[in-house]
């Protein structure tokens, strides 16, 4: 019976896939690319990370090293590698297991990114550390090793800065100027791109496969990637329905409001005019769902406004209640800190902006004009 009951859902036209056949309807990474835009898209196309210096990224923690504790804190500069990557290193380096290397957020592989990484070394006196400068090669910097009494926590950084390289753009200055300059005012929708969806999307097949198959996968870590990827698929087909509904930027009755420079929320039964310049100024921004269980922290016509834009998704819903995911709630938008740019040629832009940790910077370029990856 409950057979019958989910082949007739995901054989709906509505549904991405069909589970007769197992193959998508309209595939995931099809519905990535036409989620919409904030403003109309413009005809112009550019090349991104012709070379790696093309997209360069900093984390910055916000935090300054304890100077002791029986943690040390690397800061690591890599180039062609991914985080996972890098972090395995570090542990084979310091015959350690990969367990005690921890880091606050994954960075691009196709690029040059710095990044600090924590290895927690118990018992270890800082003279007896292994000899960190030993693990620099063509792809891989130390900047840095300093003692801290703190493992380091995913999501524990104050944001990144980046510069990035945009090619081949045969465009009106002025119409990408203008464009910029919108995005600097008014912020970008703030979706979860490719990066967390993996090769094709291919995260959010597996994904599938743990929620309605009841597939067990006994590595903890790629668990919790491929939940984490099925969360915010579901958040973007909020942020995409409050985009059709113009009130992306704008909050609504019952509307559950995060701080700009917090994590923190509050909910607003109506949107006052307190409210409403607050949010205009993009200091409070509107929220959408990661799923999970727990209260859903909003009501009213937010709520309804949620509720209609998951309707075909109740599945995956219940799946990740029962996996016991806690309800949590992001930002709908992201303010694009210190935005700045220059025009090296006349087809080339550079950009220099600040994102917050968990934000996207091919979120904030797919406003300006289209952009393709490099062969």
């Amino acid at each position: 019976m409950a057979a019958n009951y989910f082949q007739a859902i995901f054989a709906s036209d509505n549904r991405p896939y069909d589970r007769m056949s197992q193959m998508p309807v309209v595939g995931y990474q099809q519905q990535l690319e036409s989620f919409p835009r904030v403003w109309p898209r413009l005809d112009d196309q550019a090349t991104i990370r012709s070379t790696p210096d093309d997209f360069i990224v900093d984390e910055q923690l916000g935090f300054a090293p304890d100077g002791e504790g029986e943690h040390v804190l690397l800061h690591i500069r890599k180039k062609g590698l991914n985080t996972d990557r890098v972090a395995r290193e570090i542990a084979r380096h310091a015959e350690i297991a990969r367990k005690s290397v921890s880091f606050a957020g994954m960075k691009d592989r196709n690029a040059i990114t710095s990044q600090h990484f924590s290895v927690h070394l118990p018992g270890v006196r800082p003279e007896d550390e292994p000899n960190w400068s030993a693990l620099q090669n063509d792809q891989l910097e130390v900047i840095s090793a300093h003692r801290h009494k703190r493992k380091l926590r995913r999501g524990a950084l104050s944001g990144n800065r980046f510069q990035l390289r945009l090619r081949d753009l045969d465009a009106d200055h002025t119409l990408i100027e203008e464009r910029l300059s919108l995005i600097m005012n008014r912020g970008v929708p703030n979706y979860f791109m490719s990066q967390r969806f993996g090769h094709q999307c291919n995260n959010l097949v597996r994904a599938e496969k743990i929620l309605i198959d009841g597939q067990r996968i006994r590595d903890r870590h790629m668990r919790g990637v491929y939940l984490s990827a099925a969360r915010s698929w579901l958040f973007n087909q909020v942020l995409s329905a409050r985009i059709d509904e113009n009130c992306w930027d704008r909050g609504v009755g019952g509307d559950s409001l995060m701080l700009d420079h917090s994590r923190s929320c509050f909910k607003a039964d109506s949107i006052d005019e307190d409210l409403t310049h607050r949010l205009a100024a993009g200091e409070i921004h509107p929220t959408g769902p990661l799923w999970g269980q727990g209260e859903s922290m909003v009501s009213s016509t937010a709520s309804e406004l949620e509720l209609k834009a998951l309707a075909d998704w109740n599945p995956w819903m219940t799946g990740l209640e029962q996996l016991r995911m806690d309800m949590a709630r992001r930002r709908l938008r992201v303010n694009v800190n210190d935005l700045e740019w220059d025009w090296p040629e006349n087809d080339v832009l550079e950009l220099y902006f600040s994102l917050p940790p968990g934000s996207y910077a091919t979120a904030v370029l797919r406003e300006i004009c289209d952009v393709s990856e490099a062969s």
